[in-house]
């Protein structure tokens, strides 16, 4: 009696040239950057660069209305009701989503969700006190590098990496779900949400609430949490594409 062969789950994520050469260049931009971020870790330049900002006293701008109100509360409800529209948009699509298929929708939803979750996580895990605590800057801790896993610096820790820089990195992973179908919007995305992350990332570190590390490692940390759930992405629609018995519109709207 014939028996049918079910589909094979042997498809990889680097299955068609196109793919294989997108994630070739990201790997390689992904490592550069980790190279980038290595680097400014082993040339000690925190303390240096937060010393542009603080004096023995405190950060004289750490409660500037400007950074405080706009670029750190205000910034932070804009960063969730943005998530929120994103999640509700895998349903009711709109704007540049509405170019996006389901899946792909999701994609953006999930990896900005995903890549905040992950950062909350590394921060309440840390030891790491922020530039505010330290002695040198009127606090009570000492400096004591992220990389010292479990060394209590004697301050309240939970600052390594920049969460709330975040609330701007979060966001890259829309750049892995648009670049297939909308390049230029891609690139437009990516632009605006390593902006943000930077431009938060800089207000706290003129209040003193980070170091510079904090807010390069948050960028990294994001950039790869969409990088990686665009290859799950990937690996799903070939699977289902397998078990349909033909493609999946990458580019179609639901």
């Amino acid at each position: 009696m014939f028996r049918a062969t079910p589909p094979s789950y042997s498809a990889s994520p680097f299955s068609s040239s196109s793919d294989a050469a997108r994630h070739r260049a990201t790997l390689w931009w992904t490592l550069g950057a980790l190279a980038c971020v290595v680097a400014w870790d082993a040339a000690g330049q925190d303390l240096q660069a937060a010393h542009l900002f603080g004096t023995g006293s405190g950060f004289p701008l750490r409660d500037h209305w400007l950074l405080v109100q706009v670029l750190h509360e205000g910034a932070r409800y804009l960063a969730w009701l943005v998530a929120l529209l994103l999640a509700l948009g895998v349903w009711w699509p709109w704007g540049m989503l509405r170019r996006l298929d389901t899946a792909g929708r999701l994609q953006i939803a999930a990896s900005a969700l995903l890549a905040l979750a992950v950062v909350s996580v590394m921060k309440n895990l840390s030891t790491t006190s922020c530039p505010w605590d330290l002695a040198e800057f009127g606090g009570v801790a000492r400096h004591a590098s992220h990389w010292a896993l479990g060394t209590l610096d004697g301050g309240s820790g939970r600052c390594f990496p920049a969460g709330h820089a975040s609330a701007g990195f979060a966001f890259v992973g829309g750049y892995f779900a648009l670049r297939r179908t909308e390049p230029g919007a891609a690139r437009w995305w990516l632009g605006a949400a390593m902006a943000a992350g930077f431009v938060l990332g800089a207000a706290q570190q003129m209040r003193g609430a980070h170091f510079m590390s904090h807010t390069l490692w948050t960028g990294w940390l994001c950039w790869t949490t969409g990088w990686i759930c665009d290859m799950a992405a990937t690996a799903l629609r070939q699977r289902l594409s397998a078990w349909v018995g033909g493609p999946v519109g990458i580019g179609a709207a639901s």
